[in-house]
């Protein structure tokens, strides 16, 4: 099998289960969108996380599979084979999210993307997986998109801070704490 097909040189790419849609349409930019933060997990990776971090990255990126044909078949268009997330994806990622927190100082102070190169890779993950949100939101405005599927990208940018935040932590690097009007000193 070739690897390109010629079918998207039109401007228009094919849905999961059928259908043609402009390569710019919502459904196609909120899929799109899941498909770089799935990239920017594999980079996580790709930094060799400590185990606790490194098994829920491998879990979240076989999800945003799952994801990804959620959002490229609409529910109108659903078959047996097609993967939707549901509650329990939800309850599973507030159970990481609980577990990524577990051990963690109290947070008293907003924070600044940084700390270790892991802990910045996933926080830039983490404003990849906002801006899936910000995209699925007006979808579903439009077209239907089942509601654990928000919830669930919703949850998504909250376990991926606090994975930066265990990642920092486990190194024994601090947190970056924004300073406010403090760190603008001497500015003019």
């Amino acid at each position: 099998m070739k690897l390109y097909t010629k079918r998207g040189d039109d401007g228009l790419t094919d849905l999961f289960q059928g259908g043609r849609v402009p390569k710019d349409h919502l459904r196609v930019e909120a899929y799109g969108c899941v498909d770089e933060l799935n990239s920017h997990l594999g980079l996580a990776l790709a930094a060799r996380p400590p185990e606790p971090i490194r098994a829920v990255l491998v879990t979240l990126q076989n999800q945003l599979f799952d994801v990804g044909s959620d959002l490229a078949t609409p529910p109108s268009d659903a078959g047996p084979a097609v993967p939707r997330i549901t509650d329990a994806h939800v309850q599973q990622a507030e159970s990481m999210i609980d577990a990524a927190c577990a051990g963690l100082p109290e947070m008293k102070h907003f924070i600044l993307p940084g700390g270790t190169e892991l802990a910045a890779r996933l926080h830039v993950a983490r404003t990849v997986a906002r801006r899936a949100e910000r995209l699925t939101v007006p979808l579903a405005r439009h077209e239907p998109v089942g509601q654990p599927l928000l919830i669930y990208l919703n949850r998504l940018s909250d376990l991926l801070f606090a994975l930066a935040r265990q990642a920092n932590h486990l190194a024994g690097t601090p947190d970056v704490p924004w300073l406010g009007r403090q760190g603008a000193a001497g500015r003019d």
